[in-house]
């Protein structure tokens, strides 16, 4: 059934909460940041994009939810006609899950759009990918969690694999500080015109704009990309100016000009696990508790301008994070997401001594 009122809108975001009650693993997004995701008055994404959520119900309860996504930025930029499934929640049981994806495939065939790709929920920027391995995990902020049963599921629905999404873990146990140093000093060497400075946290609009830039056109050639709006991501920075933290958050110039940034993250899901997707009555308190104590984060956000890249400033910067957590007490800090094709960003991690802890699929039908 297509959500078309409040309280359906309600039910579509209240039935994980309920779906995962008894899962160790699954940590509850704060309800409101869910609702302002999913608000297509709200979320700068859909000023280029149209979307239709749908519930299914089995014996009489929501068994199922799924959003079906045209993401018209996506298409103009890499020239196809592709459409988007997300936000895909199921029992398990395969005519639920059968319906639930063709409702969505028919939504987006009705628009002209001859590929699904997801899921994506609602784009490459949020949560997407079903997790196949790593069950035995939390996830770290800003990436999905799913039951074990949601690949099956997919693939028996007529889905194939498009592509596979890494997440790197290094720890401080793992870490090799003397390749890391050495890999350091030598880029260092060969560009000694190269700075590295903390993001500017008091100038974090004209910040937002050199990010941006260098994120676009780093990302450019990556499958799954389009470029992010400047709304867009006005609205991520303030969700996450927050929680950003100078010593993990750099911009790398050559002569004074930015070349590259790398952004991580305290990974909050250790204080989201605790609050129950709520802020009030105890949320707060909660939050600010655990806030303090976490000592994991996650490599979000990366990039390098084209011309500069494969000359080792993506070591410099990771060099960078790394020493501060360690220095921090931080124990261990995830890279994600990596696409399986992407084997110079896996190189560096592999480098950094980084081993594969979760791996996500992208899936397509036509």
């Amino acid at each position: 059934m297509l959500v078309s009122d409040k309280k359906d809108f309600t039910r579509f975001v209240e039935f994980p909460y309920g779906h995962y009650a008894n899962d160790e693993h699954w940590v509850p997004p704060l309800r409101m940041q869910q609702r302002d995701l999913l608000d297509v008055n709200k979320n700068p994404f859909f000023e280029d994009a149209e979307m239709a959520l749908f519930l299914a119900e089995f014996n009489g309860k929501v068994a199922g939810r799924i959003a079906a996504i045209h993401n018209k930025g996506y298409n103009r930029f890499n020239d196809i006609e592709a459409g988007f499934f997300g936000f895909f929640e199921c029992i398990d049981n395969q005519q639920v899950a059968d319906l639930l994806l063709k409702v969505a495939s028919d939504w987006l065939k009705d628009r002209g759009l001859n590929i699904v790709y997801g899921p994506f929920s609602p784009n490459m920027i949020a949560e997407i990918g079903i997790l196949i391995e790593g069950f035995e995990f939390d996830p770290s902020l800003m990436m999905p969690y799913n039951k074990t049963y949601y690949d099956k599921l997919i693939s028996s629905a007529g889905f194939t694999k498009k592509v596979d999404l890494l997440a790197f873990r290094i720890t401080d146990e793992v870490v090799d500080m003397d390749r890391i140093k050495k890999a350091d000093d030598i880029v260092k060497r060969r560009m000694p015109e190269l700075h590295i400075r903390d993001v500017n946290l008091k100038n974090i609009k004209d910040e937002a704009v050199v990010i941006r830039d260098i994120f676009n056109k780093a990302w450019a050639k990556n499958w799954g990309f389009s470029p992010v709006s400047e709304n867009e991501f006005d609205h991520i920075v303030k969700d996450l100016k927050m929680i950003i933290d100078t010593d993990f958050a750099q911009v790398a110039e050559i002569d004074g000009k930015p070349v590259a940034f790398s952004i991580s993250l305290p990974d909050m899901n250790i204080a989201f696990k605790k609050m129950n997707g709520s802020l009030f009555p105890f949320g707060i308190i909660k939050l600010l508790y655990h806030k303090n104590r976490i000592k994991q984060m996650r490599t979000a956000l990366m990039g390098v301008l084209p011309e500069w890249q494969g000359r080792g400033i993506d070591i410099v910067l990771h060099q960078r994070g790394v020493i501060n957590g360690l220095k921090r007490g931080f124990k261990s800090s995830e890279l994600s997401w990596l696409l399986e094709t992407n084997t110079s960003m896996i190189n560096v991690a592999v480098r950094l001594g980084a081993f594969v802890e979760k791996k996500y699929r992208i899936y397509e039908k036509q």
